[in-house]
């Protein structure tokens, strides 16, 4: 076979020397480096995934519902209860993960010769995403303590007026959290530069001690929420993600969504999932209590830690020799896989069980010891 690397063939310019999305995949006794929920679903909700699965399995020869309007109403009714804020089946939509929430937006309000704007280190897909539908990337600045400057972040959107703007809350790989007044600055501010998109980003809201941002979405047209069942349902396997705007632009991401884009077994699962959302949610308050304890024993333990609002929490300082990557290294000596985000001097380690983040602290602490 002839010798061809990705660089030989004719791909777009903006694409050029980057590296496709992920993270390792090792065979290690405890790994905590992609943010899953580590409890299995359980099994009342295992065997109603079986019968709603076998029930559209019947109609398999069929197209799903193109417009997933079961689903859709089911997903408005969960954030109607969960954020006491009313949102109809015409203000959600849904997609396949969070990600294809993403760039269906991308593809409508940026693409070529339009700019899309984020606060890094953030969730990376934002902006992979944007090189990938020909939209233009600017970093935007955030504080040392990794939260958002707001005249330093309106700055920057005044200067380079972006079509689409990202705010991460939790932020993904900090596990810091924005309130509402800054958010509400920063849409003015986008507003203020040209008509932009603003998308809040709430992969991991449910484990926050913060309220959703959801119920700002009011009055304003064009700030979108985006939503995940990988996390807080445990369903990263399901691949279910959906926003919450205007009805105008769940109309509007329906100009690029693909025909029949969710099949009938996704929409079947996730519907089977809502059935169960009292009892997933209480695994999130469990997270909770944990993400809270490794905070707590990192501390003690004498490492620096970032307030995290999510299910995981961002270490470190790793300034040494070989840096947070040698540390991400000696950790995985001792079978246990955390994530070398690429955030100078520091880790991010997903809460898991009680067993797996006593095995991770149990290995930080030799590492100290080590060090000491």
């Amino acid at each position: 076979m002839t010798d061809v690397r990705i660089d030989d063939l004719p791909i777009r310019d903006e694409l050029r020397g980057k590296s496709p999305y992920g993270a390792p995949q090792l065979d290690v006794p405890v790994r905590l480096n992609t943010n899953e929920n580590p409890y299995p679903l359980p099994e009342p909700l295992v065997e109603r995934i079986a019968e709603r699965v076998r029930e559209a399995a019947r109609e398999l020869n069929r197209y799903p519902d193109r417009d997933a309007v079961e689903l859709r109403t089911e997903l408005a009714r969960y954030l109607t209860r969960t954020t006491g804020h009313e949102v109809g089946m015409s203000q959600v939509w849904a997609a396949n993960g969070s990600n294809e929430v993403l760039q269906q937006l991308l593809q409508t309000f940026g693409g070529p010769g339009r700019i899309a704007m984020g606060f890094e280190p953030s969730y990376s897909m934002h902006g992979l995403i944007s090189r990938g539908t020909g939209t233009g990337w600017i970093s935007g600045p955030r504080r040392d303590d990794f939260g958002l400057d707001v005249a330093a972040a309106a700055d920057a959107i005044a200067r380079h007026r972006p079509d689409v703007l990202f705010i991460t809350s939790p932020n993904n790989p900090t596990g810091t959290a924005v309130d509402a007044d800054t958010v509400l600055a920063l849409y003015e501010a986008a507003q203020a530069a040209k008509p932009s998109l603003v998308v809040v980003d709430e992969a991991y809201v449910e484990f926050s001690h913060r309220p959703s941002l959801l119920p700002l979405i009011e009055g304003r047209p064009h700030l979108v929420i985006s939503r995940t069942m990988s996390k807080a349902f445990g369903a990263a396997g399901l691949r279910l993600g959906y926003l919450a705007a205007h009805p105008a632009v769940v109309d509007a991401v329906q100009l690029v969504r693909l025909p029949y884009h969710l099949s009938a077994v996704t929409q079947a699962t996730a519907l089977a999932a809502l059935e169960h959302t009292d009892t997933l949610l209480g695994y999130v308050e469990h997270l909770k209590s944990e993400r809270d304890r490794l905070v707590a024993e990192l501390r003690a333990i004498g490492y620096e830690v970032t307030e995290s609002d999510a299910n995981f929490v961002q270490f470190g300082r790793f300034d040494g020799e070989g840096g947070a990557h040698a540390v991400w290294r000696k950790i995985l000596d001792h079978g246990v896989l955390v994530r070398d985000n690429g955030v100078p001097g520091r880790l991010r380690v997903t809460a898991g069980t009680p067993e797996e983040n006593d095995a991770f602290l149990d290995a930080v602490r030799a590492l100290k010891k080590e060090h000491s």
